[in-house]
């Protein structure tokens, strides 16, 4: 093989590796939950915590509702308050599982055809806890089916999360002190 050829290989070969990588849409330490139903995380969540991030930036009571679609595509409606506006804010959105619907890893757009990774790696047996990894370690989220969470569940989950590579004094902590979101399904 030329020297032409063989840079062409290996340039391809690059721009191969560097588009897979690109994809990720899930941490490579942490792990999607296994056995998942979908039916049963739907419902309202509570944004307990997050890896703060330029759409959420300013926002306290915070919420996430879920609801399954009859095409099985899972319609999003997150709601918060900006404090700084003083005005309630909404994103809605869509979200599909990227593989076998009993594993906990899904892909949500707020843009059009832009997706990202939605991971649950961690999840209380009732449903009424969840850990959530984003595409890669800027994105992390910890719910709750109310405004709380026991501090063993956190605690778990803190550990958890830096297990899977988090650094977890990133973490905002989401206060909930409102109880008019005119979003929020009661």
């Amino acid at each position: 093989m030329n020297t032409t050829k063989k840079l062409l290989v290996a340039a391809l070969s690059i721009g191969v590796i560097a588009f897979l990588s690109s994809c990720q849409s899930i941490p490579g330490n942490a792990t999607a939950v296994q056995n998942f139903n979908a039916e049963k995380y739907m419902g309202t969540w509570y944004e307990i915590a997050r890896i703060d991030f330029k759409h959420e930036r300013n926002m306290d009571n915070v919420s996430a509702q879920y609801s399954l679609q009859p095409s099985g595509m899972v319609k999003v409606l997150n709601s918060g308050f900006d404090y700084k506006k003083n005005e309630w804010e909404k994103a809605e959105g869509k979200a599909k599982f990227r593989g076998e619907k009993h594993i906990a890893e899904l892909k949500v757009s707020f843009f059009g055809p832009f997706y990202s990774g939605y991971n649950v790696i961690a999840l209380d047996e009732d449903y009424r806890y969840a850990l959530v990894a984003g595409k890669d370690l800027d994105y992390l989220w910890i719910l709750s089916r109310s405004t709380t969470i026991p501090e063993a569940v956190k605690t778990n989950y803190l550990r958890i999360a830096q297990d899977a590579g988090y650094d977890t004094s990133r973490l905002t902590w989401v206060t909930h002190d409102r109880d008019d979101n005119p979003y929020l399904n009661k």
